[in-house]
C-alpha cells in the first residue's frame, strides 16, 4: 500500500474521530440555544463554532502524531500556529458553507422539501426537528469540503517532504 494511501486513510480516521466530537458539540450546542430561543440558523452557527474549536485540537493531536511527519526544523509553537491559521480558514469555509446551506434550506422549496422528507424518514428512528435536520445536513455538507482543504494545505505547510533534510532547505 503506498505511503500516501496509507496517510488518507490515517487522515480519515482521525477526520472521522474530529467530526463526530465536532458533530455532536454542533447539534448539542444548537439544540440548546434553540430551547432557549435563538433563532435556528444563528444557534446553528455558534454550534459549528464550539464543535469546530473542540475538534480543532483533536485533530492536532492525533494528526501530528499518526498522520502527518514533522518537518525537523519547525518548532511546535510554529506548527500549531500554522495547524490553527489553516484551521481558521477551514472554519470560515465551514461557516459559510452552512449559512449558504441553511439560506437554500429555508429559501428554496425543493430544499426544504427535501429536508422535510429527511425528518420524516428519520424521525421513525431518531427524535428529529426540521431545524435539527438542516442544522446536520448543512454539516455533514460543510466537513466533507473543509476535510479536503484541511489535509491539501496540512501536507503542503505542515508535512516533512521526502528526502528532505536540514540542510536541502537551507540552500
Amino acid at each position: 500500500m503506498s505511503k500516501l494511501f496509507k496517510q488518507i486513510l490515517r487522515f480519515g480516521v482521525v477526520g472521522g474521530i474530529s467530526f463526530v466530537v465536532d458533530f455532536v458539540i454542533t447539534n448539542v450546542v444548537a439544540l440548546l440555544l434553540r430551547k432557549i430561543g435563538i433563532e435556528p440558523t444563528t444557534s446553528a452557527m455558534i454550534g459549528a463554532l464550539f464543535g469546530f474549536v473542540v475538534s480543532i485540537i483533536v485533530n492536532y493531536i492525533l494528526s501530528m502524531h499518526w498522520v502527518f511527519e514533522r518537518k525537523d526544523d519547525m518548532n511546535r509553537g510554529k506548527e500549531f500556529t500554522i495547524f490553527v491559521v489553516l484551521s481558521l480558514i477551514g472554519l470560515g469555509l465551514n461557516e459559510l458553507i452552512i449559512l449558504g446551506c441553511m439560506m437554500l434550506i429555508n429559501n428554496v422549496g425543493w430544499c426544504a422539501d427535501f429536508t422535510q422528507w429527511c425528518v420524516d424518514v428519520v424521525s421513525h428512528v431518531f427524535s428529529m426537528t426540521f431545524e435539527g435536520m438542516a442544522t446536520a445536513g448543512s454539516k455533514i455538507i460543510a466537513t466533507a469540503i473543509v476535510m479536503v482543504f484541511n489535509f491539501v494545505t496540512r501536507k503542503i505547510f505542515l508535512e516533512k517532504k521526502d528526502g528532505e533534510t536540514d540542510i536541502e532547505k537551507k540552500i
